[in-house]
């Protein structure tokens, strides 16, 4: 029996587009941070970048891929900090939810300098309506397995509520993203997290579905 192939690693020209690549989405972060989405060039990102405005076209077809770019990075940052955890068998599903919002909080408090840009841009670009709700479909898978295992309500709509938590979480960021004064999004986040637990919750003596 033949042994798997590890993948190779990229090669020097493959890292060296890598990094570029990589140089022109942080300095389009930066500036879309500083001067706001719209006032910020194509010119201008390539210039901070340190590369000609031919390369920026070289990994990105337009201005409006870099939101894409970070939507999907973003995306891919919760999948893999949930990986083993949101999607493994088992009970404590209330655990898991907490732990879903602990991570969303964790990654829009880590990025906050660029946060506020980017989310008007992703909302002024359509996003919203485009792509699919990814955390709605976590909430209610979560959510699923823990009507199934008992844990809630059998009656509930995992689906509704997986989208009121996508919506609600959507809400609370555009709130925390425009505040003058800082505040905690995780406790926000928690605050909504317990209200809806509150009513999802199996009560005692319910038989589950």
């Amino acid at each position: 029996m033949e042994r798997p192939t590890a993948a190779a690693a990229p090669g020097r020209r493959e890292r060296n587009k890598q990094r570029i690549r990589e140089r022109v989405y942080q300095a389009a972060l930066e500036l879309f941070a500083e001067q706001g989405y719209d006032a910020t060039s194509v010119d201008a990102i390539a210039e901070r970048a340190d590369v000609a405005r031919g390369t920026f076209f070289n990994h990105f077809q337009r201005k409006e891929d870099l939101i894409t770019e970070w939507g999907e990075r973003r995306r891919a940052r919760l999948k893999a900090e949930l990986e083993g955890d949101v999607f493994a068998e088992g009970g404590e599903f209330e655990l898991r939810l907490q732990r879903c919002m602990t991570v969303l909080s964790r990654i829009n408090e880590e990025e906050r300098h660029t946060t506020p840009a980017m989310l008007t841009a992703w909302v002024q670009a359509g996003q919203p309506l485009l792509e699919e709700p990814y955390a709605a479909h976590i909430f209610a898978e979560i959510v699923e397995r823990g009507r199934t295992g008992g844990e809630f309500a059998p009656g509930i709509d995992s689906v509704r509520v997986g989208n009121i938590l996508r919506d609600t979480y959507l809400g609370a960021l555009y709130r925390w993203t425009r505040a003058e004064e800082q505040w905690p999004l995780h406790s926000e986040l928690e605050g909504i997290l317990a209200i809806v637990l509150n009513g999802i919750r199996r009560s005692p003596g319910t038989g589950s579905s």
